[in-house]
């Protein structure tokens, strides 16, 4: 793959993964509205691995909490730590089990453009009217079980391209009434295992293509989308803490509209 492809991907992915405007609609647009050849799913979850070394970073403190967690979970205590690595996983169940049944539909028939459109739009309205009428009464802190499964069954739905994982994860959140640092900040910690299951897809690719090419340019990905995101992150949790959704939400808007003359005009 051309390195002008593998940069441009690399950036584009850092940028939207966590912002709430879907990564995975950006990577399918990306060869569409050029005319490159699409990248494929190896070069899609290269770019994803990179952005978990971005939020393994910047979150290091929540990460080890939950590492500890789990160890004092598996011991039989319930520590906050232990409390959030649970939630954390069961979160993760719903769309563990939609990504196994609908794999195949997911990576043939809905990578689309008509179908980031309209995604990308009505998921936007929804993430507004979260934003607007989500009460900020909640931290992290105070999280509990029905919470944490209706976030997780949320991020499901984001199986489908445009709809946005972070978006629609941060939606649920706030929708619950949790701060707009607090929605976000579990929803990038959700992402964790979910990048971790496809970079295990993508080592299996690799090993079984033994491209020593391909194994280069997924490298270089990774690397560029982990500086990326770093710097998102850290600019999008400073943003919320002052500021609303609302920029992310005109520009899903603009964008949804802008594909739909695109593509009927």
């Amino acid at each position: 793959m051309p390195i002008l492809h593998i940069v441009l991907l690399a950036i584009v992915q850092g940028i939207t993964e966590f912002l709430p405007i879907s990564s995975s609609g950006h990577l399918i647009l990306v060869p569409q509205v050029t005319g490159w050849s699409d990248q494929g799913l190896v070069i899609d979850a290269a770019v994803h691995v990179g952005t978990l070394g971005a939020v393994l970073l910047y979150f290091w403190r929540d990460v080890l909490l939950m590492a500890a967690g789990g160890i004092q979970l598996v011991s039989g205590r319930m520590t906050d730590g232990a409390r959030l690595a649970l939630y954390i996983v069961l979160a993760t169940i719903p769309v563990v089990i939609a990504g196994f049944l609908a794999k195949e539909l997911i990576e043939t028939r809905l990578r689309s453009a008509e179908i980031i459109a309209w995604t990308t739009i009505i998921f936007g309205i929804a993430l507004w009217l979260a934003d607007r009428f989500g009460g900020r009464v909640r931290r992290l802190e105070s999280m509990h079980l029905p919470h944490a499964l209706v976030v997780g069954l949320a991020q499901a739905i984001a199986l489908i391209p445009g709809t946005s994982r972070s978006g629609i994860t941060m939606a649920a959140a706030r929708m619950l009434g949790y701060e707009r640092t607090d929605a976000a900040r579990f929803s990038m910690l959700l992402s964790i295992p979910v990048i971790i299951a496809a970079g295990a897809l993508v080592g299996r690719d690799l090993i079984e293509a033994g491209d020593i090419v391909l194994g280069a340019d997924a490298a270089i990905a990774a690397i560029l989308s982990f500086v990326t995101a770093l710097g998102t992150i850290a600019l999008l949790m400073r943003w919320l803490r002052t500021a609303t959704f609302t920029p992310f939400v005109l520009y899903r808007l603009a964008l949804g509209a802008g594909l739909l003359v695109w593509l009927y005009a």
